[in-house]
């Protein structure tokens, strides 16, 4: 894994678009990986900057989300499909069709899960996947406990997620929904990279154990630990429990010439 230790958001930013940006400058038709919530926002803010000064187009390209609340009305400012299109797609330049989102609204949600995993597969495959990290270590909505070759796949929100997400829900857990459709762990490490996003001390123990621990369901992101492109992009709070500081730093020095 690629650790990068930056001084803000603007820095995280910044550094995504990079990937980003060469991505489609070396394959026009590349497929995205979009993750939501609001670690990733600083790398579509940038991203959105370069595209408006015609450095990047998504015009040939791609793209799918991690994941979706199940239950929440269509027009609902977080359904995850709404959050993506406000902060970034509707931005851009994709063209209509290219985004495809988890459907929770079909009446075969495990075979909709499926689909999913195939319609992805026929695009061949991720180039690049953005993903946050939950205070758990969970990576989209893949919470402890679950299978790290799972597929997409309906699953239920711990009471830390929705906790953590209530602050998108005026505050309140009991508007968070209990169950999502996401990703699978499997399907996640079939990206050819993996850029993951985090800020704050409240992350610093998730990154931990995702940079320094052992692989274990029990923190889920951990398994990125074998992917070979894996990129972390963090800030000093989330990097405020890592172990091995000096040699992250010392390592993104030397590939950033």
């Amino acid at each position: 894994m690629k650790i990068a230790i930056l001084p803000d958001n603007d820095a995280i930013g910044s550094v995504g678009a990079d990937l980003i940006e060469k991505l489609y400058r070396d394959k026009p038709n590349a497929v995205l990986g979009l993750a939501t919530g609001s670690s990733p926002l600083p790398v579509y803010k940038e991203v959105i900057k370069r595209h408006e000064a015609g450095r990047i187009s998504f015009k040939e390209g791609r793209a799918f989300t991690l994941d979706e609340y199940v239950g929440l009305p269509e027009d609902h400012p977080e359904r995850y499909s709404n959050f993506i299109r406000n902060n970034f797609v509707s931005h851009v330049d994709f063209q209509e069709g290219a985004l495809r989102t988890p459907d929770d609204r079909t009446d075969d949600i495990e075979a909709g899960a499926a689909a999913y995993d195939k319609a992805i597969a026929e695009a061949g495959g991720v180039d690049l996947q953005i993903l946050g990290i939950g205070t758990d270590g969970h990576i989209a909505f893949n919470e402890p406990g679950e299978a790290l070759t799972s597929r997409t796949h309906i699953g239920f929100l711990t009471d830390q997620t929705r906790r953590d997400n209530a602050r998108f829900f005026d505050g309140d857990i009991d508007k968070v929904p209990t169950h999502c459709i996401t990703q699978g762990l499997g399907t996640i490490m079939e990206a050819r990279q993996l850029v993951l996003i985090a800020q704050g001390e409240g992350k610093a123990k998730a990154i931990r154990e995702l940079a320094e621990g052992a692989i274990s369901a029990f923190w889920p992101a951990t398994i990125m630990q074998m992917h070979p492109n894996a990129w972390i992009l963090i800030d000093e709070g989330a990097a405020s429990m890592l172990e091995n500081v000096d040699f992250y730093r010392e390592q993104w020095a030397k590939l950033r010439g």
